[in-house]
């Protein structure tokens, strides 16, 4: 009886890949799962991510409670301490007449008066504001009876398209209470931070002018 195994019928492969190892395909695919997995099981499963209380600070950002007096209204709020004093009027107040222009306190469309003197709401930090007093455009008014400088606006057409124009009469009325009226030329200069792209500048002066009692 013989011992001897049997020939294959047919010789195994001499040159290029076995059909038993990974093709480069088969690799390339293999190890994109795998990272894969990797990134599932570690970063999603939380052993790259911040521990849930520190997820749950930097969800919540630092807030205070303000308290401040806008219009003779008193308000209490709590705000984002990055909140900006036109953003509190705006979102949080619902007082729009304020505009937001560059946000950048280059325009003065934001303009309004804090504790009586002028300030750009959007470079102002609402939590420096406690127990302030703020009067924005719609605080002017006596009921139906126009503040005189926005009947001095209406009276000289000073204003086309109106986005300026709050944070301009804002501006004159700080400019009237400061006394710098004594010219066209001073009032020009005490409200420079106040641009109107429509160009109404020379009725803008007349009517703080004659708010003023120089017209």
């Amino acid at each position: 009886m013989s011992t001897e195994l049997p020939e294959p019928s047919a010789p195994p492969p001499t040159g290029g890949e076995s059909s038993l190892a990974p093709t480069r395909r088969t690799f390339i695919a293999t190890g994109t799962a795998v990272g894969g997995a990797v990134v599932a099981g570690g970063v999603i499963g939380g052993t790259f991510l911040a521990a849930p209380e520190e997820a749950t600070a930097a969800e919540s950002p630092p807030s205070s409670l303000v308290s401040l007096t806008v219009n003779g209204t008193r308000h209490t709020v709590t705000v984002d301490n990055r909140t900006s004093l036109l953003d509190l009027l705006r979102e949080h107040l619902g007082l729009t007449g304020s505009k937001k222009g560059c946000n950048a306190g280059a325009c003065g469309a934001c303009t309004v008066l804090v504790d009586g003197q002028r300030h750009n709401a959007c470079l102002t930090l609402a939590v420096r504001l406690e127990g302030v007093d703020v009067t924005t455009i719609e605080g002017l008014a006596e009921g139906a009876q126009l503040h005189p400088l926005q009947q001095a606006f209406i009276d000289q057409d000073a204003f086309q398209c109106g986005y300026c124009t709050p944070g301009q009469i804002l501006s004159g009325v700080g400019c009237i209470q400061e006394g710098h009226t004594g010219s066209p030329e001073e009032i020009r200069e005490w409200m420079s931070g106040n641009i109107c792209r429509c160009g109404c500048y020379v009725k803008i002066v007349r009517a703080v002018e004659q708010t003023a009692g120089r017209k």
